[in-house]
């Protein structure tokens, strides 16, 4: 048997030490999150809650708080929620994957593949005496770096005026039966828009196959996302978080809980079912830089690198000013700061006091479900939430609550 000497029992000893002391650090910083998620929803009246935070190989904290409905059965961390434009991020994968294959390029014009998009008008206003729309050929070719990025023109009309204008004028038929006319020039400023459902009919186009078989074959499967997918299979219906809407007294109101219907058509602005977990993980492949936790590789390094870089130039995103209320209210995730966009993810310039580094990706889904990814901690963590509007004052509240926390573990 071995003898251990002074000197290396001191070294063990001290080791030990050190991990004991990262242990407790790690169970007061878990509780302290608990906390701040329980004592959040009670005081905000929020019906439901999962939060998890992650580094690039292990996750951190997983919390669940609330119900899945009115009947009282509990969140748990494995609850399943409608994720809605988190989606988008994940189409967007879906597009580089084409581009670092060579099957597809940024900076062509995509009406190559979907000749649908060759001769767009822009609105350039309303006619003063008729308040008729006011359109004229598009001089700039949409590509599909411009539906990465938001500034392709195509706008919802949720955020932007001459979209919500001309929306009312059709009967709210835009964008259904017709392809509705660009809000501004390609490439002359960002909006948020339907840019990315044409970015998820390109890869159907080029591939062969629709998003959905797409997703799980080239990123969900391969990333072990067992619970990420459009259709929700009567098996893991009771798993589903119901949906609520804010009245005008303030309170919320539980919508009808049914079985979702398989979509007709898959959508790469939307439409996604997914969990706290799953999307972690797709999250730590963005750190991995395109690797994943399991070591399945997703996308190249340098792919990765440029999601996480400026790819508007001088325009600013994220400030909508919202036309809708009860759907959303006005949003401005930073306010007083300036935030851009790379491919497929808001990218914030200034630090958040409390929380995420300058150079953190974000998005979020309608129904209040969040995420933020920071490359220069190696941190990740998603709020999921079901209830409209976005980004309602509690939700935010909560949001900011839980980053906090998390930065302070």
């Amino acid at each position: 048997m071995s003898r251990i000497s002074r000197r290396n029992f001191g070294s063990i000893g001290l080791i030990l030490g050190a991990q004991a002391r990262s242990l407790r650090g790690a169970a007061i910083g878990n509780a302290r999150l608990d906390e701040t998620l329980r004592t959040g929803i009670a005081k905000r009246k929020i019906p439901a809650v999962v939060g998890m935070a992650a580094t690039e190989n292990r996750i951190l904290y997983a919390g669940a708080f609330g119900t899945r409905d009115s009947s009282g059965v509990p969140v748990t961390s494995n609850s399943i929620f409608a994720i809605a434009s988190m989606t988008k991020p994940v189409t967007s994968v879906a597009a580089l994957q084409l581009v670092q294959e060579g099957k597809v390029k940024l900076d062509e014009p995509v009406s190559k593949y979907l000749p649908q998009l060759a001769n767009l008008e822009v609105l350039e206003g309303f006619d003063k005496d008729t308040d008729k729309p006011m359109l004229r050929p598009a001089r700039t070719p949409v590509t599909l770096k411009h539906l990465l990025t938001h500034t392709a023109g195509f706008c919802y009309d949720i955020w932007d005026d001459n979209m919500f204008q001309y929306a009312a004028q059709t009967s709210g038929t835009a964008g259904a039966a017709t392809i509705p006319p660009l809000m501004f020039e390609p490439g002359t400023r960002w909006q948020y828009g339907m840019s990315v459902d044409w970015a998820g009919r390109l890869v159907e186009k080029v591939s062969g196959m629709n998003l959905e078989e797409y997703f799980q074959a080239r990123i969900l499967e391969p990333l072990e996302m067992l619970d990420t997918s459009f259709i929700l299979p009567a098996s893991k219906f009771d798993r589903l978080v119901s949906r609520y809407d804010r009245q005008p007294d303030g309170a919320l109101k539980e919508a009808a809980r049914v079985q979702p219907a398989p979509p007709k058509q898959f959508n790469g602005g939307g439409g996604l079912y997914s969990t706290a977990g799953d999307y972690v993980r797709f999250m730590q492949m963005i750190l991995g830089k395109g690797r994943g936790v399991n070591k399945a590789r997703i996308l190249h390094p340098k792919t990765v690198e440029s999601m996480e870089i400026n790819q508007i130039g001088n325009a600013t995103a994220g400030k909508m000013k919202s036309h809708r209320p009860g759907v959303s209210s006005d949003v401005d995730i930073q306010p007083g700061f300036t935030e851009k966009w790379g491919f497929g993810f808001l990218i914030n310039t200034t630090a958040y006091a409390g929380g995420r580094s300058a150079g953190s990706l974000a998005w979020a889904g309608i129904d209040n479900t969040f995420f933020w990814i920071d490359p220069k901690r190696s941190l990740c963590a998603v709020l999921m939430m079901q209830f409209l509007p976005f980004v309602d004052r509690e939700a935010v509240g909560l949001l900011g609550d839980f980053e906090r926390a998390v930065y302070s573990m």
